[in-house]
């Protein structure tokens, strides 16, 4: 019985002593916490005291660095002022010098001017001084002494003039024979081109009928689809095709040939014949075009513009075959820009195309010279290549490869054989140059020659000075160049004659 109750009560003062054990444990180790925090607390004032200690120093230091930069600035920028001062005192000064030298210019130049007019005056009134002794005026005067000057001069400035002319003349014509005899033995062409044909040959005289068909509907459907004209007249076994474009012409020339092999020929056999005249022409064009480039060596070309060179095969000048002559100048335009040293690309070039113009002047309106600029222009051709195409035609081209042009493009024109005209307009030519050479004051005879190549104009020399006679010549020769055209040149050659007749007896 007394067991457990023991057991009881050491249970219970074991509690009470455990308790106060862990309360005192408790203590001491809230004790030892509470003086570790102090001890914390009282390092971190003492710290944070040397981290202030530290931020006033260096705040410090900033001041004084701050104060020694900005004294440093305030000296500078005293430098600054005082330079910016010294400068504008020295512009002030320059700046009153120069209006002191621009016053003393305005004046002196104000004393020139009253000089220059007093000068002027006194030039006046000796003019007038002298006019009233002379009794004519300036114009008078400097008229009489030009006419004296002229009268007492004639003589000699002839026979100088002369002299300087035949000098030259003679150099210069022999230098340019040679390099032209040179340039054209080196160019051989064969004049014997196809010329444009409007005749067309029939088998028999029954094909006529054939042609103009039931109430003419077979002439009127070739002539409503091809824009020529079919003459049929009392000609035995031929036609005639009649229209402005030569290219017309020739579609209906195959048209034609193409129906009378065939036999069958009605409208619409008609119109299929033309439009495989038109193609194959058009195939023509292109093939000569690409031809002519291949000849002449000039690659690079725009199609468009080759095929417009194509053109040129169905087009004549002066009985001359356009095509053949564009190749030829090219040729002689090469040869020659290699004897004087030009750009033999640029003269070839020009001297192709010179006479492009000429393949679309039937259908535009303009010269052949503008018109080849156009095209030039739309095919962006060079600037080079253009001015000789522009002025090819002109007395002063502006470059040297435009003069090549212009004299390759005479040369083809004036070989014998090259170009034909008819009898009535080389009878009618020939009356117009006598004709520009008879308006002249103190003309006695003319007479054209050597097949218009030069004009001989016989003078009264009673009438007519050598003076006169060398203006003469040169306002026919200009009147010529201003009313006529004319392949080549066209020499005028004025003749004064004095004859004196005396008999002894």
């Amino acid at each position: 019985m007394l067991y457990p109750i023991f057991i009881g009560l050491g249970l219970i003062i074991g509690a009470v002593v455990g308790y106060y054990i862990r309360k005192k444990v408790a203590q001491t180790e809230a004790d030892s916490l509470e003086s570790k925090m102090q001890n914390a607390l009282n390092d971190a004032k003492s710290k944070e005291k040397e981290i202030l200690l530290q931020a006033k120093d260096k705040a410090l230091q900033v001041i004084d660095e701050a104060k020694k930069e900005e004294a440093s600035r305030r000296n500078e920028l005293r430098g600054l002022q005082q330079r910016l001062e010294k400068r504008e005192s020295l512009f002030d000064q320059k700046l009153l010098d120069l209006e002191s030298k621009t016053t003393k210019l305005q004046e002196k130049a104000k004393q020139v001017e009253t000089v220059k007019e007093q000068i002027l005056q006194i030039k006046k009134n000796q003019l007038e001084k002298l006019e009233k002794i002379a009794a004519l005026d300036k114009e008078g005067a400097r008229k009489i002494l030009l006419e004296n000057v002229e009268r007492e001069m004639a003589d000699s400035l002839m026979s100088r003039m002369k002299k300087l002319e035949e000098e030259n003349s003679t150099e210069l014509d022999r230098e340019a024979k040679k390099r032209l005899a040179q340039v054209i033995q080196r160019c051989s062409v064969n004049h014997a081109v196809e010329a444009t044909t409007t005749v067309l040959d029939l088998p028999s005289d029954e094909m006529k009928g054939r042609i103009i068909g039931r109430e003419g509907r077979n002439i009127r459907s070739i002539e409503q689809l091809t824009g020529v004209e079919i003459v049929v007249d009392d000609t035995p076994q031929a036609i005639t095709i009649s229209g402005f474009s030569p290219i017309r012409r020739h579609v209906a020339k195959r048209a034609l040939e193409k129906l009378i092999l065939d036999g069958r020929i009605h409208p619409a056999r008609i119109e299929e014949a033309i439009g495989e005249a038109k193609k194959e022409i058009a195939l023509e064009i292109k093939k000569a075009g690409e031809d002519a480039c291949y000849e002449v060596g000039i690659a690079g070309l725009d199609p468009k513009l080759v095929q417009i060179v194509g053109r040129l095969k169905y087009r004549t000048s002066y009985g001359q075959n356009v095509l053949q002559h564009s190749i030829e100048v090219a040729h002689l335009s090469a040869l020659l820009a290699e004897e004087l040293g030009a750009n033999v690309t640029i003269a070839k070039k020009a001297g192709f195309l010179h006479d492009i113009g000429k393949a679309v002047d039937h259908e535009i309106q303009g010269t052949h010279p503008e018109l080849g600029r156009d095209i030039g222009k739309k095919f962006k051709l060079q600037e080079e290549v253009i001015t000789p195409i522009l002025t090819h035609h002109e007395d002063k081209p502006p470059t040297l490869e435009a003069v090549i042009v212009k004299v390759a493009d005479a040369i083809s024109g004036a070989r014998p054989g090259a170009r034909k005209d008819t009898y009535e307009r080389y009878l009618q030519r020939l009356q117009e140059l006598e004709n520009i050479a008879k308006r002249h004051e103190g003309v006695d005879k003319t007479y054209a020659i050597q097949a218009g190549r030069e004009v001989r104009v016989f003078v009264e020399p009673d009438k007519i000075s050598d003076l006169d006679a060398e203006k003469m010549a040169q306002a026919i020769a200009r009147e010529i160049e201003e009313d006529l055209k004319y392949p080549g040149e066209i020499r005028v050659t004025v003749i004064r004659e004095n004859r004196v007749i005396e008999y002894a007896r």
